[in-house]
Order: structure tokens, then C-alpha cells, then sequence
């Protein structure tokens, strides 16, 4: 009998729009409460601007701009989620903003199911799989693939820009 498929991975759940979605927590750094964010000009519509983390500017990014969902007022649940993403053996901090955070949970590999090929109108590239909790199921997204290499050289320049803007 393997072990290997009942090995324990842990999660941080959160919601966009109707949808839930969970980041394996290694990627996690930590969840702000919403705060003002500078915005940054001729950025992508995903990147909402930066703000300033314990003295490092930190872009933000709308996920759900990013998945194609609609936009939507902050409420007192709006969260930024401070997340490294590595690309290329590079690693970038990045802040996501999610409507809600909810809950950590630890997921057997068994309990997770491949992401379906068709269906789903998100890239199915950047979901792991799929977790069923209830009546509902939880996308499980490989973060370091939901942004391109493109993406990731836009977030940092234009944080690079503003950074050295704020030195000036």
C-alpha cells in the first residue's frame, strides 16, 4: 500500500465573486486587511497599483480582473493576499486582491481531482484540481502559473518605477 497518495497538503481558501479558490500555503506570506493602494499609471487593468509593505513596494493585482470576472466594490472583507510567485527561477512578492479570505484547509492528494479539460471558464493550466467541499468545489490554482513571464516582468518594472519615484 503507498503512502504516497495520502500525503497532506495545506491550502488557504478564499472567494472572487461566487467562486472559491484555494493557494497552497508555502506560497502565503501573509493577508492584509484592504488598505489605499497608489495606483501606478500605464499599468495592465489587472494591476491595481502598489503599496508600501514594511517599507518595500509591493504590487497588487486584481484577481478578478485577471479570471475575467467582474469588477467589484471592496467591502470589509476584501483581503490582500501577500504571495511569492516564482517564474523562471525567479521569485517575486506579489499582493492579490480576493473578496474574502476563508479558511486554512489540509487536503490529501487523493481529495483533490484533476482540473476538468473543458467547462471551466477559467485556464484550466492554472488550476491544480478540484476540491469538492459540500455542495460547492474549491479551484485549487497553481499560482506560479496563473501569471505569464510577461506579466511578471510588467508587475516588477512598474513596481521598480514607482519605487524609485518614492526614493526621488
Amino acid at each position: 500500500m503507498s503512502t504516497e497518495n495520502n500525503k497532506v497538503q495545506t491550502y488557504l481558501s478564499f472567494k472572487m465573486s461566487e467562486e472559491l479558490f484555494a493557494i497552497n500555503v508555502s506560497k502565503v506570506i501573509n493577508i492584509l486587511e484592504m488598505r489605499h493602494i497608489t495606483k501606478v499609471p500605464k499599468t495592465p487593468t489587472y494591476m491595481k497599483g502598489v503599496i508600501n509593505l514594511r517599507g518595500t513596494v509591493l504590487p497588487v493585482v486584481d484577481l478578478r480582473i485577471k479570471f475575467g470576472l467582474p469588477e467589484a466594490e471592496n467591502t470589509v472583507d476584501t483581503s490582500i493576499i501577500v504571495l511569492n510567485i516564482e517564474k523562471e527561477g525567479e521569485t517575486l512578492m506579489l499582493g492579490t486582491l480576493v473578496d474574502a479570505v476563508r479558511e486554512v484547509l489540509e487536503l490529501k492528494d487523493e481529495e483533490i481531482a484533476p482540473s476538468p479539460s473543458i467547462g471551466t471558464k477559467y485556464n484550466s493550466g492554472f488550476i491544480q484540481g478540484m476540491y469538492r467541499m459540500d455542495e460547492h468545489f474549491i479551484m485549487i490554482l497553481d499560482i506560479d502559473k496563473v501569471f505569464s513571464i510577461d506579466d511578471i516582468i510588467d508587475v516588477k518594472d512598474h513596481a521598480l518605477q514607482k519605487s524609485t519615484e518614492t526614493i526621488q
